[in-house]
Formats: C-alpha cells, sequence, structure tokens
C-alpha cells in the first residue's frame, strides 16, 4: 500500500517530504536554595503557595525526595554529574578552589578534576545542539569547570531568549529560598508556626520558623514569574521542568545534616508526556535529576551516573538512598544515611566529637541561645540528641511512626533485624562505589581551608598542615 501510495504521488508531481524528527523538549531546573518543602501542595496549612501548587497539578509532585547531602556545593556538584559526590571526591564543602571569596589559594590547593569521560550535564547537552544557560549563576561545584564548556555564547541574560530559531533549551534558574533575608516581607504570625519537639519553643526558634515560611511564600511569587514568562513565550508546552531544592533550610539539625529536615526536599516535575495530578512516594535521589534529563532530551546515559531515570515507562523503584555530611565550610565531619521506604538509617564516625561543634553558625543570635541553654542545662532529652555532648555512633529510625527521628531504635532488639540489613546496605555501597570520604581530606585541602577560615580551624585534622600555613 505504501508503495502504491508512494507511485501515486510521483505520478501526481506532489513532492514527498521527509518526516520531521520528533522535536526534543527544552528542560528547565528551577532550583531552590535552602528551601524546605512547606508548601500547601505537600499538605501545608499555615500558608498558601499558588504557583507552585499550579505546576504540581500539571505534573507529578514527589513525596520521597532525597539530596545526595545537606549542603549545597556537594548536592549541587553531585546532581550534576548524576552520581554521589562521594563516588569523585567532590564532597567536601567548597573543596577544589583556586581562590576563595577573593582571596587567592595560592599553587597549593586541592585541585580536583573529575575522571576522564566524566562531564557535567550542561557539556553534554550544548554538545548535544541545547542552549545551555544558568540564571542567577550559583555553580557551586567542588571540581575544575569552565563557564565556556557549561554554557552557550549570550547565556548571561534573556534567559532562553538568546538561543537561535528552533533550538531547544537546557536552563538553570536559581533561586534563593531560605537565603532571601529581607527581600522576603515578614507576613507569618510567629506565634502561629510549628516548633518541632527537638527545638526549644523560644522567640529565637519561632523567628526563624516563621521567617522560612515568609522566604517561601516569595519563592512561590518568583516561581510564578518564571512559569508567566513560559507562558508569554509560548513554551509552556514544550518545556519540561524541574523544581526542587538543594537541601533543608538553615537552622540547625537541618542545612548540613541528613536529617529528614536537611535531605527530604521537595521535588516537582511537569511538562510533556507528563501526565497531571499525580503524586508518587517511592525514593528518589537526586542523582536520579541528570539521568532523567538526558533520557527527555533523547540521549544515552553514560555508565558514570550512578542515577537512574525516574520518568521512564520500565523505571524499577529504588530500594534505597543515600546520603553524606564530609567537611563544611571549616567543620570536619562525618556522617552516612541510608533510607528505605521504612527507616533511616544513620552512621556516625567522629563520636568524640559532638554534633554542635564549632561551625558558621556560631555568631547567629539563635546559636547563642542555644548554646548558653546547653551550658545551663536547660535542654530536654529530646532536644539533648541534638544538643547534648554526644552522639550515637548509629542511629535507627522509623520513619513512619517517627517523622521528626527522635527514638533511636539502634538499641532495640524488636529492630535489630531491620538494624543490621542497614548496616549491610551501607557496608555495600561503600565498597561498590569507592565512597573517597572513608578517608581524611587531602593535607591540599586541609590547607586550603586553613587558609580561609583561619583559627577557626579547630578539628585534630588540621594540626598536621597548619605547619605549612604561610
Amino acid at each position: 500500500m505504501k508503495r502504491i501510495l508512494a507511485l501515486m504521488i510521483c505520478l501526481l508531481g506532489v513532492p514527498v517530504q521527509a518526516a520531521e524528527p520528533p522535536q526534543r523538549p527544552n528542560i528547565l531546573w528551577i532550583y531552590l536554595e535552602d528551601v524546605s518543602g512547606w508548601f500547601s501542595c505537600y499538605g501545608e496549612k499555615l500558608i498558601e503557595t499558588p504557583n507552585i501548587d499550579k505546576l504540581a497539578a500539571r505534573g507529578i509532585r514527589f513525596d520521597r525526595f532525597y539530596t545526595p547531602a545537606g549542603v549545597c556545593s556537594a548536592t549541587r556538584s553531585s546532581i550534576i554529574v548524576g552520581a554521589m559526590q562521594t563516588t569523585f571526591g567532590i564532597h567536601n564543602h567548597r573543596s577544589g578552589r583556586p581562590s576563595f571569596r577573593g582571596k587567592s589559594m595560592g599553587k597549593e590547593f586541592d585541585d580536583i578534576r573529575l575522571p576522564k569521560g566524566v562531564e557535567p550535564l550542561p557539556v553534554m547537552m550544548k554538545r548535544a545542539g541545547y542552549f545551555t544557560f544558568n540564571q542567577s549563576g550559583k555553580d557551586d561545584y567542588n571540581f575544575k569547570w569552565s563557564p565556556e564548556e557549561l554554557y552557550s555564547p549570550n547565556s548571561k541574560a534573556n534567559l532562553w531568549r538568546n538561543r537561535k530559531p528552533g533550538q531547544p533549551f537546557f536552563g538553570q534558574i536559581q533561586l534563593r529560598g531560605g537565603k532571601l533575608g529581607r527581600r522576603a516581607p515578614k507576613k507569618m504570625d510567629r506565634a502561629k508556626v510549628p516548633v518541632p519537639p527537638y527545638y526549644p519553643d523560644i522567640p529565637l526558634v519561632r523567628e526563624e520558623i516563621a521567617h522560612h515560611y515568609d522566604c517561601l511564600l516569595k519563592t512561590d511569587e518568583q516561581i510564578g514569574e518564571i512559569l508567566a514568562e513560559l507562558e508569554k513565550d509560548g513554551l509552556t508546552e514544550s518545556t519540561l521542568i524541574f523544581c526542587f531544592s538543594d537541601h533543608g533550610y538553615k537552622l540547625h539539625r537541618h542545612k548540613q545534616f541528613l536529617y529528614e529536615g536537611g535531605i527530604r526536599m521537595p521535588m516537582i516535575v511537569a511538562g510533556p508526556g507528563i501526565q497531571p495530578r499525580q503524586a508518587r512516594k517511592d525514593l528518589i535521589s537526586g542523582i536520579d535529576i541528570a539521568p532523567a534529563s538526558l533520557a527527555a532530551a533523547g540521549m544515552a546515559i553514560p555508565k558514570h551516573m550512578e542515577g537512574a531515570d525516574f520518568l521512564a515507562k520500565d523505571y524499577q523503584p529504588r530500594q534505597y538512598v543515600t546520603a553524606a555530611r564530609d567537611r563544611c565550610d571549616y567543620t570536619i565531619e562525618k556522617i552516612r544515611a541510608v533510607v528505605t521506604p521504612r527507616y533511616k538509617y544513620l552512621r556516625n564516625y567522629l563520636t568524640d566529637r559532638p554534633f554542635m561543634q564549632p561551625s558558621y553558625k556560631d555568631p547567629w543570635p539563635v546559636s547563642q541561645a542555644f548554646r548558653k541553654m546547653m551550658a545551663n542545662g536547660e535542654m530536654n532529652k529530646t532536644q539533648l540528641i541534638f544538643f547534648g555532648p554526644k552522639k550515637a555512633p548509629e542511629e535507627l529510625y522509623d520513619l513512619a511512626n517517627d517523622p521528626h527521628e527522635i527514638h533511636n531504635l539502634a538499641n532495640d532488639p524488636k529492630h535489630q533485624k531491620a538494624l543490621e540489613q542497614h548496616r549491610k546496605l551501607l557496608t555495600d555501597w561503600i565498597r561498590e562505589t569507592g565512597d573517597q570520604g572513608q578517608q581524611t581530606e587531602s593535607d591540599a585541602g586541609l590547607l586550603a581551608t586553613l587558609k580561609r577560615w583561619g583559627d577557626k580551624c579547630v578539628n585534630p585534622e588540621y594540626n598536621r598542615v597548619r605547619a605549612k600555613l604561610k
């Protein structure tokens, strides 16, 4: 029949046109900074977030999305390469930098390079013909990179508008989220916010929590503006959107740590091929976003990526996700987490030091209030899990029944089988991925940290390089 139709077309003199290849979608990451998922589409009752709710209604709301770390540079380094930061030695916060806040590290610094064949996602997208950009430009990567490699020419302004006609784009728009500060108008009633049981209920804590609500309201407005720009340019139906946070908000026990408030974050995906009004409760890792983006663009997923395309029709849900805490700023810490559908297992390696080590948060009024209460014995048993002088080597929490992670089951005989299973999951993962955080940071890395932070570097690991500091 096809041969007959072709012959008839030729006889009639009608030109035969080759079928156009399917159009590749635009891919946009709306990257939220320091944002916990207290949006109304996630069940929040104190505020309404109509714009992110609208986005969620167009696609999939993920209820069990976990970031690879509780701090920006480790998470962002991991997500952009589609593999855990510990696999490629890019796990220490703001490592691998020749300069830091305008200060040169000199010749001796931890010059971290990705292994041969491992490329950040924008490089691959750009080579495949995508126009690549990063609005607001947070490239917080713990490895050597260059903007010329990652981003298209003329990509610093106008979002997607400087691309060639018909060219698809891969873009990131960074929203300050929990770091909006005074740019977030004060709207939330401080007396109405809930205070989790692991914090003392004091005005400074209420202020921090309420301020984060204020930031979320402003962030929702900004998301609405982005969606409006897409609609104005006729790109809503052709743009696949991933909207997600890098880690939780700034208060203690959340940002930089691996409890739920630090790594269980909001993520919404909407766009072509996505059925509306879905909610998924399976475990998704931040390392899955890059593979899913590549697959949406019709590209092969390279072997170095440890993540999977969670949007694929034949996707098999994860049995577990992992997260890692290593050095943040000048504070040396080492914690690993394994999350399964019911449990979270945490292994604390440095039990010689409390969670409340000296850190960049110490000058904050709320930090000073915490330390005063700790010194005066004014913290209760639940608060001392984090604010006490000791930490357990292992923690096991039943997330289904203990969402605040305050009942450690590691020594409970009823949960020994679960403890052993999670120990094995972590041990196997460390061996299989070659977790580079199992070794102390290099001398070059420690020395660079000393150059940045000076006398604030009090951990004993720094002693071996102090004499080299010039």
